[in-house]
């Protein structure tokens, strides 16, 4: 598969969609972070009811395109005065 398609349908999605869900994006009444860098780049991650300490830990989001493949994990923290962007920190096993 071409790898700008592949960047191309991620884009707009939200974190754990299917690939064919017929609706991949955000949804109205839900609070939403941009993840930004790293392999999950430009994906949505819906942080609806997550306490602010919940948001403060950040996440580690299991991905199969980070540098450990399938199983691995790349970790997003939030951005420091920006809550609705999340950083990439690295890939964890």
């Amino acid at each position: 598969m071409d790898w700008d398609r592949d960047e191309e349908l991620l884009r707009g999605r939200v974190y754990g969609t299917d690939f064919d869900d017929p609706h991949p994006g955000p949804r109205p009444g839900r609070t939403y972070a941009e993840l930004v860098g790293g392999p999950l780049d430009g994906l949505l991650l819906d942080i609806t009811g997550w306490t602010p300490q919940e948001i403060a830990t950040g996440a580690a989001l299991m991905t199969e395109i980070g540098q450990f493949g399938a199983g691995g994990r790349a970790l997003y923290d939030p951005r420091p005065g920006e809550a609705g962007r999340w950083d990439w920190g690295g890939d964890v096993p």
